[in-house]
């Protein structure tokens, strides 16, 4: 093995539980104001969200590079293809609309603070960049052994701001983002550029992500080796086998730890 390629979010950033934090600590302005309950009005928010998003004027490219509904309401879209310039003109009726078909089911039609709460939201975000406890010991550990590439799906400015803000990027040889290129994972397109950056062939390299359909699938597709990180105990799906499965980090670097051990002893004995 020459080289470790990372997914980023729910792999090495906590993406679901600083979005939850990000709404409800936006939605208690709400409570604050208007006695809206905060956790009705996180889920009808979310729901409002989703439903604009599907109505985006760039909703094809949104599903190929993977920008999420809730990544709409922070994202600045910055970037020179023509969609993240549709999606730049678009973001701020959408993150405004979102918010405000939401506080009008509580009967509350007032836009301004729609705005407030939009803007808020952005801030709350933004607050939140938060890597699991295991990823800096593990990186700096394999960093030293194999050349280490992050592949993400996502807006360029989002993806960017998380690496930043949790100052990741010293570790990676390579780093690829979907909305960056124009295509995102499972496309082998993505795999192929990742790894020709590198300069390491599929058979050399393994792929290490969350998503059984996007990571192991799409990096299997063209040949590499693959290690499922099921940080939260999802349901297997038999159809997608991966060389490795691991609840996080600790537990990957002991399968490695115990694949190098046995690689050993079988050149030892001859076999």
């Amino acid at each position: 093995m020459e080289a470790l390629i990372f997914d980023m979010d729910d792999t090495l950033v906590v993406e679901e539980i600083p979005v939850a934090d990000a709404f409800l600590g936006t939605c208690r302005l709400a409570e604050e104001r208007f006695a809206i309950n905060t956790e009705e009005l996180h889920a009808t928010v979310r729901e409002t969200c989703r439903r604009l998003w599907h109505e985006s004027p760039a909703r094809a490219y949104c599903l190929e590079i993977g920008i999420s509904s809730w990544e709409g309401l922070w994202a600045r879209f910055e970037g020179n293809d023509p969609n993240l310039r549709i999606l730049r003109e678009w973001g701020p009726v959408y993150r405004l609309n979102s918010w405000h078909n939401a506080l009008k089911k509580y009967g509350v039609d007032n836009i301004e603070f729609a705005s407030q709460l939009a803007d808020a939201f952005g801030k709350n975000r933004r607050k939140r960049h938060v890597l699991y406890d295991d990823v800096e010991p593990f990186l700096g550990e394999f960093s030293k052994l194999y050349r280490l590439g992050l592949l993400s799906n996502g807006v360029p400015d989002l993806q960017r701001e998380k690496i930043d803000g949790t100052r990741i990027e010293g570790y990676f040889n390579e780093i690829v983002i979907s909305g960056e290129v124009g295509y995102g994972k499972p496309d082998r397109r993505i795999y192929e550029l990742i790894l020709s950056r590198l300069g390491v062939r599929p058979e050399r390299a393994m792929m290490i992500g969350n998503s059984l359909k996007s990571d192991i699938k799409g990096a299997q597709a063209i040949g590499m080796k693959t290690a499922w990180l099921n940080r939260n105990g999802k349901s297997h799906d038999e159809s997608i086998i991966p060389d490795l499965e691991a609840s996080n980090l600790t537990e990957l670097k002991k399968a490695f730890q115990q694949g190098i051990a046995k690689s050993v002893s079988l050149f030892q004995q001859g076999i």
